[in-house]
């Protein structure tokens, strides 16, 4: 038995990069030195553009920041959900996007991260792949890059599940560790899935 097609996507947005000193999501992509961005491309813009191609809808959670945010969500086609509490954390702002996604009646979702740049077109064919045909007891998809778990993740409705029961302050990681059998890791060539920029300097280094 395969997982039925026809997920969401979700990006969680909601934090203050406070390391950064900027938000995150309006750091352009790629960095302008490199001399490749287009007018206007964000890490959150180019997040939304790789994942609407693979999704159904794209959802941004996003948090005290949302008038900043809320322009570029729109304009790129997406959704906007608002965490109310986003200093509960990460995890209280998944939990926020993934019932936004039951509440429009999806049991499947991709997740990601702001604050990192999207992964290569091929390796979210590849999860989406492996996803669409994996065993009825394997809730989640995740990449796999030189023995480290990246982003994104897909996700079934029984991980979405485990993550909506847990305590708004919980881990994704702990709760996907508690369910280990049901999940498959997919190793894909991509560095990006692994790749976190959360000061100046990780952001500065991308352009070399």
């Amino acid at each position: 038995m395969s997982h039925a097609p026809g997920l969401y996507a979700v990006i969680l947005a909601a934090g203050q990069s406070t390391r950064m000193g900027t938000d995150k999501a309006l750091l352009p992509w790629p960095p302008a030195a490199s001399g490749a961005a287009p007018a206007g491309q964000t890490f959150l813009s180019a997040a939304i553009q790789a994942l609407d191609l693979f999704s159904d809808k794209v959802i941004v959670v996003v948090g005290k920041n949302e008038d900043n945010l809320a322009p570029l969500v729109y304009a790129n086609g997406a959704s906007l959900v608002r965490n109310p509490d986003p200093d509960r954390g990460q995890f209280s702002s998944l939990q926020v996007g993934l019932r936004e996604v039951l509440n429009e009646g999806r049991d499947s979702a991709m997740v990601t991260l702001v604050d990192r740049p999207p992964a290569n077109t091929s390796t979210l064919q590849t999860l989406c792949s492996a996803f669409t045909d994996a065993a009825s007891d394997i809730w989640a998809v995740v990449p796999e890059f030189n023995g480290k778990h990246g982003h994104p993740y897909l996700v079934a409705r029984e991980m979405i599940e485990a993550f909506l029961k847990a305590a708004p302050t919980a881990n994704a990681r702990d709760i996907e560790h508690q369910n280990l059998q049901h999940v498959a890791y997919v190793a894909v060539d991509d560095p990006l899935v692994t790749l976190n920029v959360d000061t100046p300097e990780e952001y500065a280094a991308l352009s070399k």
